[in-house]
């Protein structure tokens, strides 16, 4: 197969055809008369300004090369932020920016600080703190010492996995997570019956626990931090602790719910099972360690506590950040080890909605599209329906940047709406999204976790696809039922 190399991204002819047509449809969308999107029947005007013109233009050129992925997911965001800031801001390109009606521009300090958004230091933080509990053994010694507890009985040891990945994936990467667990089971897994389902069981419930315990926490998974940014931004206080109280107990019940599920598919024939975790050597002081272990307790402690302590949990997440750098955990090099990837990804869905914002582009929506009319549940659930299925086939973080920021001016336009109130309003409307994306879950190529586990060789596609979406329609059904009636 013959490669091209586009912005050092090695790329095959379908990337490349990809590239132009999204191009094309871009270009045709940012540079056709305002007129072309509707006229005002009363005043004659076009519906859009030029501004507001072009960010439709940036959001489906972003949205299209997040759906195909010619390009890593992180970098179309980076490439939507700077179209935004020349195109649509205060200190743009000049004869761009100085057209007569080109409407409200953005303030190119709000959308630069899109990739410093306190969401976005919130997960900085997640990821300090998971880096150093890898680094210094405290993730294998919470493994050993929860894992004991539930013995040799085959069917309460993958209850014990399911459980244990789940409440790392709240604290930690799921895909890290689920990486580390992989690494523990291989060589049990390797042991078991080839005739027998424990070893499917086991394998599946890698990632099945990885992506539902990501939605216990808003430092989970990029999705939750996409939906607790846009709520904020919103003028919804939504809490660290606020979020937990709902969606741990939630991910719990779904957790014993696959445990049943797989239980039931694949058996185990296995009459005991006996994992043992062997960590790397930890190189570091028994002072470093222990510094580790109590800013870790610490942070948790003061991100519950957020509504009687005062502080921030956005402000918490940089307190293991000058602690580790302070005492000389975290050094320059680690830093490279960050996911930047993830948070500049996220960081491209925050500066959309800025663009979206003072452009003046979701006002205009409001007010052209009648949404107070729909119905609510239904606007709702399908809303959540599209996110489920686009993060089956792309990232899930990408899905719900794209349908967030379009749900949000949906759920301005009818909040006020008694039905809409009812059901939840715009905090059960946006949370809905960050719940659909992690449920996502039917195919290796849906989430990291799930490519982790099919790399085992032990399960089919077909097997991750019936256990996927049984949990995921399971998953759909009662966290909706949650936001509704337990509210957000």
């Amino acid at each position: 197969m013959s490669y091209f190399h586009f912005l050092g991204h090695p790329m095959n002819l379908k990337r490349c055809l990809s590239f132009g047509v999204v191009c094309i449809i871009t270009f045709f969308l940012a540079l056709v008369p305002t007129s072309f999107f509707g006229v005002d029947p009363l005043t004659n005007a076009p519906l859009f300004t030029l501004t507001q013109q072009r960010v439709i233009a940036i959001f489906v050129f972003t949205a299209l090369m997040w759906i195909l992925e010619v390009i890593p997911t992180w970098t179309t965001s980076v490439v939507a932020i700077v179209a935004i800031l020349l195109t649509t801001s205060n200190k743009g390109i000049g004869f761009l920016i100085a057209k007569e009606n080109v409407g409200a521009l953005t303030n190119y300090k709000d959308v630069m600080a899109a990739f410093a958004d306190p969401v976005i230091m919130l997960f900085l933080g997640g990821f300090v703190l998971a880096f150093a509990a890898t680094k210094v053994g405290l993730d294998v010694q919470l493994a050993k010492i929860m894992l004991k507890p539930f013995g040799t009985n085959p069917k309460f040891v993958l209850l014990g996995v399911l459980l244990v990945i789940g409440v790392f994936s709240m604290f930690m990467s799921n895909t890290a997570t689920a990486a580390m667990m992989l690494t523990f089971l291989t060589p049990v897994l390797a042991t078991l019956p080839k005739d027998g389902g424990g070893r499917i069981s086991l394998a599946l419930a890698i990632p099945i626990a990885a992506n539902l315990g990501g939605m216990g926490t808003p430092i989970g998974t990029p999705p939750n931090a996409i939906a607790l940014g846009a709520l904020q931004d919103a003028g919804y206080g939504i809490t660290f602790l606020g979020w937990a109280l709902r969606m741990i107990p939630f991910v719990i019940v779904m957790l014993v719910f696959a445990w049943v599920l797989l239980m039931k598919l694949y058996p185990f024939k296995a009459k005991s099972i006996e994992l043992k975790i062997e960590g790397e050597p930890v190189k570091v002081t028994p002072f470093q360690k222990y510094v580790v272990w109590f800013t870790f307790a610490l942070t948790i402690v003061l991100w519950m506590g957020e509504q009687w302590i005062g502080i921030n949990s956005n402000i918490v997440a940089m307190i293991p950040f000058a602690v580790f750098s302070a005492t000389g955990i975290l050094k320059a090099r680690h830093l490279e080890q960050i996911n930047w990837a993830v948070l500049w990804m996220v960081a491209g869905g925050f500066a959309l909605g800025t663009a979206l914002n003072q452009t003046g582009l979701a006002a205009r929506l409001i007010q052209i599209i009648p949404f107070v009319s729909w119905n609510a549940l239904v606007v709702m659930l399908v809303g959540g329906f599209i996110c489920y299925f686009l993060s089956n086939f792309i990232s899930n973080s990408a899905a719900a940047n794209l349908v967030v920021p379009i749900l949000v001016v949906v759920g301005k336009a009818m909040s006020g709406n008694p039905a809409f109130e009812s059901v939840g309003g715009v905090p059960a409307m946006i949370v809905g999204i960050a719940i659909s994306a992690s449920l996502a879950m039917c195919l290796p190529v849906s989430t990291p976790p799930n490519a982790l586990a099919a790399s085992t060789g032990m399960i089919t596609t077909k097997q991750m696809a019936t256990v996927g979406i049984i949990v995921g329609v399971v998953g759909f059904v009662l966290g909706y039922a949650m936001l509704i009636f337990i509210g957000f």
